[in-house]
């Protein structure tokens, strides 16, 4: 009853004060098409193309009593401090045609340099987040190939460069955005001065203080990058034109559940499937048009984890399944997405629990727990101007039903300037309320480190090329 008591609140609020914008960067958006095919007839053998986004972030939050930190109180990716500049995002790709050779074969390419989850304390500079093939011999069944972003949430689907937020919907960071699970429980000493670092841990990291962050102390002990919504697999698409302006596209995947790695970690490969429809709202075609789109998506797969924190490898299979259903309506100068997402499995224990870690079995724990996201944006393209207003409420409720249940509400009130069609700048004001309120005595403990969470604020400039 609460929880839909406060859907409604957040709809109403949603609907009265914000405005809902289409700009140059903003489109109702076919994914599918627009990532995974090139037109034969325009397309070039090889577009280089990318986007640079850099940022300044400031986080208000206070330390816990005895001046230590978490995560949600300091700016990643490297969690070592409340403030500061990066760049965040800088790729580079390829895309094209085998044209004259084949026009109904295209490629994609795409290499990231910038520091965030998928590099930053990962031993690479740079790291290649695309690289597939796509085959468009069979009328209705296009075959996609290699490394690409999986069919699913619009949020996590989207191109990233054409966001309108600067950060994720923490559905979207703690359910989507996969944290791969270490092989093997490895438990981490406390930071001290001979023993500032603790990298491949598994069990719990932190708090710090700021002078066990400034003498080496890491947050993020996992080896591997983020999954940043991608899998290496095959996939088969398309899209078609039904009538009376409507488009109906599906896709259906098979990978090997291991994010932008290469390797198959457990044997067992995850499924994905998605379909959307979408009318067009003023007769235009290729993914770009003003509409109204809705779409449902789900995966299923199985990770290999240990949490038994002894010397021996007790590796268990878990189920990670995710799904989610959502509706996007986009006409200048209006923009409205509302989407929600439920979890089974393999629920990353962070922002409280600082890392892969789960719980111990009095609480129950991550591997086999369930969670429930959803968000409501949008925003306002001012007529005569280059500005656009944004607006958004996320909320994620985790380890739904266990003693360390935890709920994270967040409005984002943005404002974006585009000097031109591919460079903007954005600003974001986060209001956050983070919480464990199952009200079991294990929540004092995580309370006590969640107090204190604050707003935070980023500015953000983005110039594709």
């Amino acid at each position: 009853m609460g929880d839909n008591k406060q859907f409604k609140r957040a709809l109403i609020s949603a609907a009265c004060t914000m405005a809902f914008a289409a700009v140059g960067s903003a489109h109702a958006a076919n994914w599918l098409m627009l990532q995974g095919t090139e037109d034969p007839a325009s397309a070039s053998r090889a577009e280089v193309w990318g986007f640079i986004q850099g940022k300044y972030e400031k986080d208000f939050s206070d330390a816990n009593s005895t001046g230590g930190y978490v995560p949600p109180k300091l700016i990643g990716p490297d969690l070592d401090g409340q403030d500061g500049f990066n760049i965040n995002r800088a790729r580079i790709g390829v895309r094209g045609t085998g044209f004259p050779i084949d026009s109904k074969i295209n490629y994609f390419a795409l290499l990231e340099m910038g520091n965030n989850g998928i590099t930053a304390g990962r031993g690479a500079f740079a790291r290649l987040t695309d690289a597939s093939i796509t085959l468009n011999h069979i009328p209705g069944a296009r075959i996609r190939a290699g490394l690409f972003k999986t069919p699913g949430s619009e949020e996590a689907l989207q191109a990233i460069h054409v966001f309108d937020y600067i950060n994720f919907t923490e559905g979207a960071n703690i359910l989507l955005n996969e944290r791969q699970p270490n092989k093997s429980y490895t438990p981490c000493p406390a930071a001290s001065a001979t023993t500032p670092v603790c990298n491949g841990a598994s069990g719990n990291v932190g708090p710090y203080t700021e002078a066990q962050l400034q003498g080496g102390a890491k947050f993020d002990t996992n080896p591997s990058p983020v999954g940043a919504f991608r899998d290496v697999g095959v996939q088969v698409f398309d899209a078609f034109d039904v009538g009376n302006e409507w488009e109906v596209s599906y896709a259906a995947m098979i990978g090997n559940g291991n994010g932008i790695e290469f390797s198959n970690s457990d044997g067992e490969y995850d499924k994905y499937l998605y379909v959307s429809a979408e009318k067009s709202l003023d007769g235009g075609r290729g993914g770009r048009a003003h509409g109204l789109k809705f779409f449902g998506w789900g995966q299923w797969g199985t990770r290999l984890l240990d949490i038994t924190n002894d010397s021996t490898a007790n590796l268990k299979s878990y189920d990670r399944n995710r799904a989610g259903v959502g509706v996007k309506y986009l006409k200048k100068p209006f923009r409205v997405t509302a989407e929600y997402v439920k979890a089974d499995g393999m629920i990353f224990e962070g922002p409280d629990k600082t890392n892969w870690y789960f719980t111990g079995p009095a609480n129950g724990n991550g591997a086999d727990a369930k969670a429930y996201s959803w968000y409501v944006e949008g925003g306002w393209y001012i007529p005569n101007t280059k500005f656009e207003l944004d607006a958004r409420f996320d909320t994620l409720t985790r380890n739904d039903g266990r003693p360390d249940q935890h709920q994270f509400d967040k409005w984002t009130l943005g404002v974006q300037y585009h000097f031109n069609p591919k460079t903007r700048v954005t600003v974001n004001y986060e209001i956050r309320d983070f919480e464990c309120n199952s009200g079991a005595a294990v929540c004092n403990n995580v309370n006590a480190n969640l107090k204190g969470v604050d707003n935070r604020v980023g500015v953000q400039l983005t110039a594709i090329f």
